[in-house]
Parts: C-alpha cells; sequence; structure tokens
C-alpha cells in the first residue's frame, strides 16, 4: 500500500530540487524517494548507549580465544576422537 506524503518547499528550494532531478534524469518523485533512503540508512538503528550496553555486557564473557588454525585443529581433532569406535 503507497502513502502520500506532501512537503511544502519554498520556490527557491523547489526549483532546487527539480534541477538536481532534471540533472540526474529522475523525475522530482523519484530523486526525493532516494534521498529520504539514503538519510533513513545513515541514522543508526540503535541509539550508542544500547549499543554500549550490549559490548560491555558480552565484554564480560570468558570465551576460548587463541589463534585460528590451532582453535579449528583443535575442532577436528575433537570431530575425529567421537567418530572412533
Amino acid at each position: 500500500m503507497s502513502k502520500r506524503l506532501q512537503v511544502i518547499l519554498d520556490n527557491k528550494e523547489m526549483r532546487e530540487v527539480q534541477r538536481t532531478a532534471q540533472r540526474q534524469q529522475m523525475t522530482v518523485a523519484e530523486w526525493v524517494r532516494q534521498a529520504l533512503r539514503t538519510a533513513r540508512q545513515q541514522i543508526p538503528v540503535i541509539n550508542a548507549r544500547k549499543k554500549l550496553r550490549v559490548v560491555r555486557a558480552a565484554a564480560k564473557h570468558d570465551f576460548p580465544t587463541g589463534d585460528v588454525e590451532q582453535l579449528l585443529d583443535e575442532i577436528e581433532q575433537g570431530y575425529r576422537v567421537n567418530r572412533s569406535p
């Protein structure tokens, strides 16, 4: 379902938008839709405080770490041990 959005611009702004859309070889409506999409993508979905809380909570965990190759070898060894009769 589509919705209509009315935005009031003064004459100068409207001419600038029209010229910009024309240079991009698109309608004003399409140019505005693209500009709105771009603007929405630049705004974070989650605020910074919430992100920091999540990162701090994750940093409290003590998971095994090490060299990636060594960890993969150990995982593979575990598979081999479990397959033995």
